[in-house]
Formats: C-alpha cells, sequence, structure tokens
C-alpha cells in the first residue's frame, strides 16, 4: 500500500513564476508523429514480474486482456487471449485461447509457454516480486497446447479476468530464476506491445511505434518520456512550450486552464487517501478514536483547500464509480460534537492542554508519510488539525519508505490505494481482509492498520467466491455497512488525476478509470496506440 503518487505543489512565488510564463508551441506543433511528454516517474522498472504494468497500462507488452474504456467501470477485451477467458462452474478454472501470428520485440513466437513462465515467475519466491500477493490464488497454470492456456486457481475467484492484464515476457526471459529486481527486463524489456525502447537513460526514455504489432502499427510514431520529478519544473518546461502533455498536481494544473491553446484534463479514478490506525497502538488502535476521529476529519475541506475541487470525499475503499457493489447509506458525517461525545463516552477525558488522556493513557499517536510527497504532507497536516480540534494529538514523520515499512504495526501511514481498481474484490479485499496468516504471501502494507473483523472476511470471502453479480454487489455493500461500526482506517478522499496537454491535431479516446498509479501512461495517453490524426 505504499504505492507511489504525484506530489502536491504548494503554490507561492516560485509557482506564480512558472505559470507565468509565456506558452509557445508544443515541440511536436501538433503535426508531427512524435510526442514528448515528461512525468514524475523514474524511468525503468519495465519487468511484469516485478509487477510493471500490473493494471494494463504497459505500452510495451500485452496481457492476455485489455481495458475499454468509457464512463463507469471499464470492461475487458481480449488481447493475446482472442476471446475473454472461460470459467467453469465455480470460476476456480479458467481457460483462454490465444492469439498466433504474434510476435515478441525480439523476434521470437509467442504461444502459451510464455503465459505459462510469465505467471510461474510472478509467483516463484526467487523472484521476490511485489505482485505476487496479488496473484496468490493462482495454484497451477499450464499449456493445454500452445494456443491454450489453462489457469487452476486455489479458490473460486470471480475477478480473475483483472489478473490477465499483466504483460507477458518470452520464456526465455525468466528461465534462470532470481530476484525480479535484477532482470535484464527492467532497462531491457522484451513485449508484444505497440511500441518497443529505443533508448533508455536516468532522464529520458524513447519508445519506437513496433510496425509489426498485430493489431496495426500505431500513428504515433515516437514517443519520449522525460524523468522530471520536481512539480514545478515540469509546469516551467509545459508553460515554455517543450513539452506535448504532462502531469501536474490538481492546484497547479488548474492554472493552465485558461490558457490559450492548453486543456486540463481531469479523471475520475478509484485512487484514495487514507490514514491507517495500527490496532496495535493503544490510541489508534481503540475503536472509539477511530470512529470519533472518522467524524471528526473535515473531507469537504480537503478537497477544496488540498486537492483544488479535484476529488471526492472517501469513507471506505468502494466510490460511487462501482454501481451497485457501493453503498451509498455509509458515511462519516463531518460532526466535531458527535466525535466530542464518541471520545467522552469511551472515557477520554479532555485535559488543560486541550489533548485528551484515558487511564493514564494520553490520546496521542504518530502518523508517518513518505518524504518525497507533498500531497500526503498536506493531507496528513489536514488530518492532525482536525484530529487536534477534538483532543487527540497527532505527531507527523516525513520518512523515507524503507524507514517506515519496518514501523508499519505501531504508527499510522498516510497511504494511497486503488492500484487495481477494476474489481470491488482488488480495490477492497487487501485493504479491508485481516491480515494474512502467512506474512509471506501478502505485502506488508496490506490492511496496514491490521485490524481483524471476521464479519468482513467472510463478507469478502463469498464475494469472491460467487459469480452471481447481484449476490456479489449484495456482499459488498454490507462489508461497507459492517465496517462502518468499526472503522479500521479513516478515508479521506478519492482523487481525480489531472493533467495538462496543448491543442493538438489527434483525435484521442476518452478518459478511462485510473488506478492509484497514474502519470503519463494513463490520463490522455493511456490508449495511445488508437489515435488517429483527425
Amino acid at each position: 500500500m505504499r504505492l507511489r503518487t504525484r506530489p502536491l505543489f504548494a503554490l507561492g512565488a516560485a509557482g506564480a513564476l512558472a505559470v507565468s510564463l509565456a506558452a509557445c508551441s508544443a515541440p511536436s506543433g501538433g503535426s508531427d508523429d512524435a510526442l514528448v511528454l515528461a512525468d514524475a516517474y523514474e524511468l525503468g522498472g519495465y519487468n511484469p514480474i516485478a509487477g510493471y504494468g500490473a493494471a494494463g497500462e504497459a505500452k510495451i507488452y500485452d496481457g492476455l486482456l485489455r481495458l475499454t474504456g468509457g464512463d463507469g467501470m471499464p470492461g475487458f477485451a481480449p488481447a493475446l487471449a482472442t476471446e475473454l477467458p472461460t470459467p467453469n462452474a465455480d470460476a476456480s478454472v479458467w481457460t483462454a485461447p490465444l492469439r498466433s501470428g504474434v510476435r515478441f520485440s525480439d523476434g521470437s513466437d509467442f504461444d502459451a509457454a510464455d503465459v505459462v513462465a510469465t505467471y510461474r515467475a510472478i509467483l516463484d519466491p526467487a523472484s521476490a516480486s511485489e505482485a505476487r500477493s496479488s496473484f496468490s490464488m493462482i495454484e497451477q497454470v499450464e499449456a493445454v497446447d500452445p494456443a491454450t492456456v489453462r489457469f487452476t486457481l486455489r479458490h473460486p475467484y470471480a475477478a480473475f479476468p483483472t489478473k490477465l492484464l499483466i504483460g507477458i515476457v518470452p520464456a526465455e526471459s525468466v528461465a534462470t530464476p532470481g530476484p525480479a529486481t535484477d532482470s535484464p527486463l527492467n532497462t531491457a524489456p522484451i513485449g508484444t506491445g505497440p511500441y518497443r525502447l529505443d533508448t533508455l537513460d536516468p532522464t529520458r526514455a524513447v519508445f519506437v511505434a513496433n510496425e509489426d504489432y498485430w493489431g496495426g502499427a500505431p500513428a504515433v510514431k515516437r514517443l519520449t518520456l522525460l524523468y522530471v520529478p520536481d512539480d514545478n519544473t515540469r509546469a516551467q518546461r509545459m508553460a515554455a512550450g517543450e513539452l506535448d502533455g504532462t502531469t501536474l498536481p490538481p492546484l497547479l494544473a488548474a492554472t493552465f486552464a485558461d490558457r490559450p491553446a492548453m486543456s486540463v484534463r481531469a479523471n475520475t479514478s478509484a485512487d484514495w487517501r487514507g490514514v491507517s490506525m495500527p490496532a496495535a497502538d493503544p490510541v489508534a488502535g481503540d475503536p472509539a478514536v477511530r470512529l470519533a476521529l472518522n467524524h471528526a476529519v473535515d473531507r469537504q475541506a480537503m478537497i477544496d483547500n488540498v486537492l483544488g475541487g479535484y476529488g471526492r470525499p472517501a469513507y471506505t475503499p468502494i466510490p460511487e464509480v462501482y454501481g451497485e457493489s457501493h453503498n451509498p447509506a455509509v458515511t462519516f458525517a463531518f460532526d466535531r460534537a458527535e466525535a466530542e461525545r464518541i471520545l467522552d463516552s469511551a472515557g477520554w477525558r479532555l485535559g488543560a492542554d486541550g489533548v485528551r488522556a484515558k487511564d493514564g493513557v494520553r490520546a496521542r499517536f504518530t502518523v508517518m508519510y513518505n518524504s518525497t510527497d507533498t500531497l500526503r504532507r498536506d493531507l496528513a497536516m489536514a488530518f492532525a488539525s482536525d484530529a487536534k480540534r477534538v483532543g487527540v494529538e497527532v505527531d507527523l514523520e516525513a520518512l523515507s519508505w524503507d524507514r517506515i515499512e519496518p514501523r508499519i504495526e505501531k504508527a499510522g501511514i498516510l497511504l494511497g490505494g486503488g492500484s487495481e481498481p477494476y474489481d470491488p474484490d482488488t480495490q477492497a479485499y487487501r485493504t479491508l481482509h485481516s491480515p494474512a496468516a502467512d506474512p509471506a504471501a501478502s505485502s506488508p502494507y496490506d490492511n496496514a492498520s491490521r485490524h481483524t473483523d471476521a464479519e468482513i472476511d467472510t463478507l469478502l470471502d463469498q464475494a469472491r467466491r460467487t459469480t452471481d453479480p447481484a449476490a456479489r454487489a449484495s456482499a459488498y455493500r454490507a462489508v461497507q455497512a459492517e465496517y462502518a461500526q468499526d472503522p479500521s482506517h479513516v478515508f479521506l478522499v478519492h482523487l481525480d488525476h489531472t493533467y495538462v496537454v496543448p491543442e493538438s491535431g489527434w483525435s484521442m479516446s476518452g478518459p478511462i478509470l485510473e488506478p492509484h498509479t497514474h502519470g503519463v501512461t494513463w490520463g490522455p495517453w493511456w490508449s495511445l496506440q488508437t489515435w488517429t490524426r483527425r
């Protein structure tokens, strides 16, 4: 759950300078077949075995399935599979026919052996893959024949199509077991996708169209990605006409809204921010404190002042976009008086210094946030301010992820989530289900609060094991109702991701529901290979 996000730019003198620069035409002029985009993500790490492109966003790889766009929840369409996979009666075995005549970028032929090798490598403990827990329902993957693959699961799993978006690599590239982070695929990827990596250095990656792509050669022939981690610098370069697009934090992106020939795009996501409340802490682990703080936080003020209006309140991980699986009755009204009443009733008495205490324990705990992410910083500060108003003192610590991880069970974290949001199961299960009995089978950030609720566990397990859509939706609504009685987190906001693009001569596809991981692989560019000239 450490999932990285864009830092938020605090608009000040430097920011005013950045957006006051005169705009000029973008490098492509809207008529070339090349794009230059700037992102805040480091370049490289292009290895699906390590989890790259798990939500289907990779341009250099294909999964068995791909996402389709549009409003609301996206659908699935065949990619390296020729049709959607067929489940058996209880969704514990899934079979997929594969596309023939497909070649990898190294010239080798694609077949079922490559699918088998890819998934086995993800699941191999030797790979030490961060994605392994996400695929833990797979017991066996086998090639029925060169054009057919079969997945046998440990239990029925209705959301299995979400696990078929990750890119497939050649079997030869993963023939030798070893850590995924050490694989040559990280810097020399081999895929079947519409683009291939041409050159890579720490600040620039150049991708070129795969002219032999089975889906047809893309019209955009060259894509250059620049690593520009500073938001203000990306804004300056965008305003100066050096870029064909970038991702910017909401307040900074909004300053481009009235600029000639510029467009601000805000895409809905299932990406959330919230605070874990560790069960082992005597304050954060108290059910009354957790419930009170859910009423004490002013989510709308955070949206208005921190997100610039680009977001929605979050009460659980499941927002309205999930349709019948969303429970609109589950909210926590912003009500400081109610928060104080809950704390008073639980014995947390207000002291002369404005901080409560109970049985000699001061109402004080720590919330950590990643030191490079100013959006999380600003949300953490707003959370701490709201908590202090009802007598709970929150100490904030800005740390690197390697210093946060050892303290997950002892301190709260300003978390982000929604990395695979294309089913309620992948959106909520790892956040709300009781911690795994085997820590090696899950990410340490799964259920970072370490809270257990047997009823929620039962409902989540029922929902993932049935294929009846109505039964699944009912179970997820019940999960949210049960959660509201004893919340394990303080969910704050669902983000809208914001991007800036100049006018161009390209016809782009519409938006898609975006996961936590955003940037220039998403936004207007999520289906770059389908763009056509106007």
